[in-house]
Formats: structure tokens, C-alpha cells, sequence
């Protein structure tokens, strides 16, 4: 009894003990990706063989790239590119 109220009587203070969670705690894993720095003759599909052991793998490194290549063709050297992680 602080300040002569009674606890069980307190109105201003919610009652949450019969809530139940719903949601899950935990949040799904940020895509991991490993830089490359595009080295002179590179293509996106040698890159691929070189990553996944699968040149035809290359319009997964072009969909991770999209904000600096518009051409799946045109790759320059010093360009750093983001690998994602292989399936």
C-alpha cells in the first residue's frame, strides 16, 4: 500500500498477465553477400563459374547488382560487386 492505495485496486494500471505472445522473436537472417572486385576480362558468367561452379549462375550476381549495372555486358574492372551466397 504505497500512499495508502490499494495495488489490487489501481485502475490507471493495465492488466497484461493473460497475453499471449503471437509473434516470433526472432527476425530472418540478412542476405549475406561477399564483395568482388571486378578483375580485367571478368564476365558476370565467368564470375558465376568462379562462385558457384555454374556460369549460367550469372543472373544471380546481375539481380544483386541492379543499382550499379544496368547491361549484364558491361562490367569494368575496379567495379565492386556483391557475391551472394550460394543456395
Amino acid at each position: 500500500m504505497a500512499n495508502g492505495q490499494d495495488d489490487e485496486n489501481d485502475d490507471d494500471m493495465p492488466d497484461f498477465s493473460d497475453v499471449q505472445s503471437g509473434a516470433s522473436t526472432t527476425a530472418p537472417a540478412a542476405k549475406a553477400y561477399e564483395t568482388y572486385e571486378v578483375k580485367p576480362g571478368d564476365s558476370l558468367s565467368k564470375i558465376a563459374k568462379r562462385h558457384y561452379g555454374d556460369a549460367n549462375a550469372w543472373k544471380k550476381i546481375f539481380d544483386a547488382n541492379t543499382g550499379i549495372l544496368k547491361d549484364p555486358n558491361k562490367i569494368f574492372p575496379g567495379q565492386k560487386l556483391k557475391i551472394p551466397q550460394k543456395d
